[in-house]
């Protein structure tokens, strides 16, 4: 069976692996394509340099058995079984890894995998592409779709490895990351053509995700480099998009999904409570207690890029700035989240900036928690609810909410005060499987935002003591059969909750 094939490949691995020489040893077939034959002299894998941490050198990050943190070699295997089930025989998926993106020169931004890419594989290197190639009928494979899963990596490259750290190599594709077939990126031309005109269809992404989305950065950015033939192979073949497969196997999640989501949830969660009972006088100095603490409680990295909006900087929803100062009387809206072995967590909260709610904020901070609890204990598949009617029901709430505190909601005022959805699919992405529809009912293992806020212009149109308030409140949660998993709980959100962190 395949999949036991493939688990007993990696298990073996921390007692040795398999190191090709430079030498006539690599068996290397002229398309740049390497079969695996393992008749080779062995080495410890603790002695070995490889492109991202395992269990063999990193044994503090991953458990035996682990691609990624959390992720085992077993599952991205069924991952990519269940897309080769999902297409038709023959056909084959191509999926493109990141590239290194530049600030300026030779400055580069911190690399962030692309995730379709990062779910089927595990991989976390630059330049790579990987081909799910379905071999057979779903009826014969216990396990799904039987195929051929192809890597194509960076080669190992002493001199390059000296500037920009240790890279994996073709070797560790199979040993490590369960490829059938390895082969050198550099040598893609060589490959992709016959796989190509072979294929019954071809499923990809890659066309359009090359370039920008504006005209601005179509202009300066220049055709893509590594695959700019890639147009011109597809020119006859028949390409369809990946993303609705793909959106499909990611928007319910495995239980070691959840597990990752929830570990985050609960760094972040903990780095928000610890930074309400703390005094801060600029925004920047709370965005940098965020992102070390999220570190320090066990998160990766962040999961994106800060809101830290003071007083009636909040009415923008997506202020990142983060550059003013944090007045005493306001209240300041947080919307964070660190990042676990690629899952992300979401959160935001709102707080007093001295510790206590104004009667203003107070009632208005009570009326979008109020319809907050609301549409979270919604989230199970039993209440057969879509996104889509949890915003209609938020709306609704908070219109009720609103008439009883003295607004006016004629002409489309619901459109100002709550401009955005109550919520999105989180997961690898911040807004994970893009394009999967808000009109689906919700199934256990989805996870999800849930956020209503209301933001009030300074303007004559609203009472006047409401005016130039922000107040969001999001949790990320996991959809059950029976009730919702609330992810990220340990950031408090009670208002009583709040204002004894400011005692302490």
């Amino acid at each position: 069976m395949r999949l036991r094939r493939l688990l007993i490949r990696h298990i073996t691995l921390p007692t040795t692996v398999h190191r090709f020489p430079n030498c006539t040893l690599r068996q290397t077939s002229c398309n740049g394509v390497r079969n695996g034959s393992r008749s080779y002299a062995s080495v410890s894998a603790a002695e070995l340099q490889f492109g991202q941490p395992l269990h063999e050198t990193h044994p503090h990050l991953l458990k035996a058995g682990e691609v990624t943190p959390g992720i085992s070699a077993v599952e991205y295997a069924l991952r990519r079984s269940k897309l080769a089930a999902r297409l038709p025989n023959n056909a084959i998926a191509i999926i493109a890894a990141s590239d290194t993106k530049y600030r300026s020169g030779a400055v580069f931004y911190e690399f962030h995998q692309h995730p379709d890419f990062f779910y089927l594989t595990g991989f976390n290197e630059p330049e790579a592409l990987a081909i799910i190639q379905k071999t057979g009928d779903d009826s014969t494979s216990p396990s799904g779709g039987e195929h051929i899963f192809h890597l194509f990596v960076r080669p190992k490259d002493s001199k390059a490895e000296q500037w920009e750290g240790a890279r994996s190599g073709m070797q560790a594709a199979q040993d490590v990351f369960n490829a059938d077939q390895v082969g050198n990126v550099n040598e893609l031309e060589k490959f992709l053509p016959s796989a190509i005109s072979n294929a019954s269809e071809v499923y990809t992404d890659i066309s359009g995700r090359n370039r920008g989305r504006t005209m601005f950065s179509k202009l300066f950015s220049g055709p893509p480099t590594k695959l700019e033939g890639f147009p011109k192979m597809v020119e006859t073949a028949s390409v369809k998009p990946l993303r609705p497969i793909m959106n499909e196997l990611r928007v319910v999640k495995s239980a070691d999904e959840i597990a990752n989501m929830r570990l985050a949830g609960k760094a972040s969660g903990r780095a928000f409570t610890l930074a309400m009972g703390q005094n801060f006088t600029k925004e920047k100095h709370l965005a940098a207690f965020l992102d070390y603490q999220f570190r320090m409680y066990g998160c990766d990295t962040n999961a994106y890029v800060p809101v830290v909006a003071g007083g009636d900087k909040a009415l923008s929803i997506h202020y990142v700035r983060n550059d003013d100062v944090l007045r005493d009387g306001q209240l300041v809206l947080v919307d964070a989240g660190g990042e676990y072995g690629g899952y992300i967590s979401d959160i935001t909260r709102t707080w007093p900036i001295n510790g206590k709610f104004s009667e203003p904020q107070r009632d208005l901070y009570e009326a979008i928690l109020t319809v907050q609890r609301k549409c979270i204990t919604l989230c199970s598949e039993s209440a057969d609810v879509t996104l889509d009617k949890l915003h209609n029901l938020a709306e609704e709430a908070l219109k009720e909410q609103l008439t009883q505190l003295g607004f006016n909601l004629s002409g489309g005022a619901m459109e100002t005060l709550f401009p955005h959805h109550v919520g999105h699919y989180i997961g690898l992405d911040v807004h994970d499987a893009p394009g999967y529809p808000r009109t689906s009912k919700l199934k256990a293992g989805q996870c999800v935002t849930i956020e209503p806020g209301l933001y009030i212009p300074n303007d004559e149109r609203w009472p006047q003591h409401f005016r130039g308030i922000g107040i969001r409140i999001e949790d990320s949660v996991c959809v059950q059969s029976e009730g919702p998993l609330v992810l990220t709980t340990e950031a408090v959100k009670e208002v009583v909750d709040i204002e004894a962190l400011s005692d302490r």
